[in-house]
């Protein structure tokens, strides 16, 4: 696994595409896993792509993960507009629980809505899924276009078979096709009370869920391979166990662990 000592990284599968290679790569407490395809089922290009953005002072983590089809041409419009926007989204992140994540999202939707953004996408071929989550505090915030997915692992949570936290969204993209070109765009917004003790974030693309010959299209079977606590090794073993089940689709998985100290709410009539 390569160590990241920066607080951030972006990739664009069009940079490198993984094909027929698992890689691992850790930004702070943030694993990044990436797998291209498998060559002998037909894959030869990988369109997705991410960003990480992690506090110096480990208060906050911005993960940004991408599912672009046609080209990756989507996915790199999406990340330079949201790093030349940096400055902004650090601002933001850096306010208070109540003020950022509205700030956040304010951001986003603007940036996307501009004029000029989408001007940009007239002159690109393809679109993408989009899949924003942060972490602030004991709280987790997403905006999500598309069919990029969120879990969130905790024993509390698991026993009442609570895991995704979006839902998979089809025919919403930004790119060519736009879900900002509608007279009301489509997107949904969420925001989530950690747990006390380990919460596991982890967001991926379809590749994974839809592997053939697989069950991770069940939270729990994902969940699984963690059980061991060691969230890098996990990652390695879900995507070696789809490359070879000679997925063909690209999987990129983003996955972080967060220990919460304060209690979480519970029913009034709990003793």
């Amino acid at each position: 696994m390569k160590i990241n000592n920066s607080h951030e990284y972006s990739w664009v599968g069009s940079q490198d595409n993984y094909v027929d290679e698992v890689n691992i790569h850790a930004v702070q407490q943030v694993i990044l896993g990436r797998f291209g395809g498998n060559s002998s089922a037909g894959q030869y290009k990988n369109e997705d792509g991410c960003l990480i953005w992690v506090s110096e002072k480990q208060d906050w983590e911005l993960a940004i993960l991408l599912d672009a089809h046609q080209t990756a041409e989507s996915a790199e419009l999406v990340i330079s507009t949201i790093e030349s926007l940096k400055k902004d989204f650090i601002s933001s992140l850096n306010l208070s629980l109540k003020e950022a994540f509205p700030q956040v999202g304010m951001l986003i939707i603007n940036a996307f809505d501009s004029k000029s953004f989408k001007e940009k996408c007239q002159k690109i071929q393809g679109e993408t899924a989009f899949l924003c989550v942060v972490r602030k505090g004991k709280f987790l915030w997403w905006l999500s276009i598309g069919d990029c997915v969120l879990h969130l692992f905790h024993p509390e949570l698991s026993a009442l078979n609570e895991y995704q936290q979006n839902h998979r969204s089809f025919y919403e993209w930004v790119g060519r096709k736009n879900t900002f070109d509608l007279d009301v765009p489509c997107y949904s917004i969420g925001t989530k009370e950690l747990r006390k003790g380990r919460n596991h974030i982890f967001l991926t693309t379809d590749g994974l869920i839809e592997c053939p010959n697989t069950a991770f299209s069940n939270p729990t079977e994902i969940m699984n391979y963690f059980r061991d606590g060691e969230n890098g090794q996990g990652i390695s073993k879900l995507l070696f166990e789809i490359k070879e089940k000679d997925v063909r689709d690209s999987t990129t998985i983003v996955s972080w662990m967060v220990e919460i100290e304060e209690e979480a709410t519970q029913p009034s009539d709990m003793k």
